[in-house]
């Protein structure tokens, strides 16, 4: 799956996690600071981008460091995808 088109899936699924439109959605964003992720929406949204995009999110390979950005989020699905075997 293409960088883009895992950034239109996320928005997407942070619409409807957040309940409001996320018109725009840079990298750089904070999950928590600037978008107003909290601990339940986090595991929402993972749940949403599991049913979007079809990939199994194991819990154990996520450390705060994934969802410290849009950027980094995106950089671990990509990753996800690199070695998934469906992939």
């Amino acid at each position: 799956m293409e960088r883009t088109e895992i950034l239109v899936q996320l928005q997407r699924s942070l619409s409807e996690v957040l309940n409001r439109e996320v018109p725009e959605l840079r990298e750089d964003a904070r999950l928590f600071e600037d978008l107003a992720l909290d601990s339940t929406s986090v595991i929402e949204l993972l749940m949403s981008l599991e049913d979007t995009v079809g990939l199994e999110i194991d819990p154990d390979e996520l450390g705060p460091e994934v969802f410290r950005t849009v950027g980094t989020l995106v950089d671990y699905v990509q990753a996800a995808f690199a070695t998934s075997p469906a992939a």
